[in-house]
């Protein structure tokens, strides 16, 4: 079932929220097959334009980050118990590996941690983490959605038996 941004982005906030965050991530190998990996995620502004993305970290040189780089397409999955939401679209890298133009070392250093605590994230020293990132040289990678999918209505699961 195709959804508006809006209705979409409520449906991640809600399975989002209610499964710690957890997404899985499909990405494309270099072969043309999917890759899946299972990220934190949140829902923060592009730096850039402004409008609203869903978004994770990734260590700087992981093979999500170079496939990623090769076909900046994905699609991120949320669940809570049967129900769930996929949101598929364009992808922007923003790290020390991929600078993004409008996106300085600061503002960089301050995506991260937006990131991080839309995901759900809580760290007792956040300049500790943002020297992690730093020497981790950690992407932030912004998906812009174009099209959602999610249960259609009437088909929630029940248990028989």
């Amino acid at each position: 079932m195709a959804l508006t941004t809006s209705d979409g982005l409520g449906l991640v906030r809600k399975y989002g929220a209610a499964d710690s965050w957890l997404a899985v991530l499909v990405t494309l190998r270099e072969s043309g097959e999917p890759a899946v990996s299972v990220v934190n995620s949140g829902i923060v502004r592009h730096p850039v334009t402004g409008a609203e993305v869903v978004a994770f970290v990734a260590r700087g040189n992981t093979a999500k980050t170079r496939y990623l780089r090769r076909h900046p397409q994905a699609t991120l999955v949320f669940r809570a118990g049967w129900e769930w939401v996929s949101v598929e679209g364009e992808v922007t890298l923003a790290g020390p590996d991929d600078p993004l133009d409008g996106l300085d070392t600061e503002g960089l250093r301050k995506l991260l941690r937006d990131i991080y605590l839309a995901a759900g994230g809580q760290h007792d020293d956040l300049d500790e983490y943002d020297r992690v990132m730093a020497s981790e040289r950690r992407t932030a990678v912004l998906l812009s959605p174009r099209r959602f999918r999610t249960n259609p209505a009437g088909t929630e699961h029940q248990e028989h038996g």
